[in-house]
């Protein structure tokens, strides 16, 4: 027996865009009824808008990842950093931002897999946060990950990311309640804009809240 799921009234499906990559369809012998063609790579205008919310390390990298792939696969990427996110693109802060085990119930470590089959998919005990310099040990950890992994710092990433031509602009409402002057923020920062004008900035985008 079969069901059919009920649509509630008035629900619209929200538009998530196409992959931006080709696809292939199973199709008949060419020529044949019912025949297709292979799907062909969306061709309509490609635009991301990244919002940064987060100023830790861990969560600044997902925006800058992400954009840059997109760039790569010729998107038009904007990013706005507001509240804790603007830390990433601070001078006074990027190159300072900290991960924590506290409040993070997925973080685990691959090398416990040495000492005990399984170890490394066991998360962290919440306590470790507490322990005095575990946030200093964690974060030089990520850093050297990333590093073996030839993943730029921030400061760097940001260069990367300007030079191939995403577009960065800070919240205004967040900038001033930091106190920050314009010399305090990142060459990649385009403005200081309101949470309106990226609204307008992101219109037709892809928008990534991270």
């Amino acid at each position: 027996m079969t069901t059919t799921m009920q649509i509630p009234e008035g629900f619209i499906m929200p538009d998530f865009g196409n992959a931006g990559r080709p696809r292939a369809q199973a199709s008949a012998t060419p020529g044949e009824e019912g025949a297709t063609d292979t799907v062909s790579s969306y061709t309509g205008p490609r635009k991301m808008a990244f919002i940064c919310s987060k100023g830790n390390l861990d969560m600044a990298y997902p925006a800058l990842i992400m954009g840059n792939a997109a760039l790569g696969e010729g998107a038009e990427v904007h990013i706005f950093f507001t509240f804790w996110g603007l830390d990433i693109v601070n001078t006074k802060t990027y190159d300072n931002l900290k991960f924590t085990v506290s409040g993070n119930t997925a973080m685990h470590m691959p090398g416990l897999g040495r000492v005990r089959p399984g170890l490394e998919h066991k998360s962290m005990p919440q306590a470790l946060g507490n322990v005095p310099g575990m946030t200093s040990i964690a974060t030089k950890m990520m850093k050297k990950q990333m590093t073996e992994m030839e993943i730029p710092d921030i400061p760097e990433f940001l260069d990367l990311m300007q030079a191939a031509g995403a577009h960065m602009y800070a919240c205004k409402l967040s900038f001033d309640m930091a106190k920050m002057i314009e010399a305090d923020l990142h060459p990649a920062v385009e403005g200081v804009i309101s949470a309106g004008d990226f609204i307008d900035i992101a219109e037709n985008a892809q928008v990534v809240f991270v």
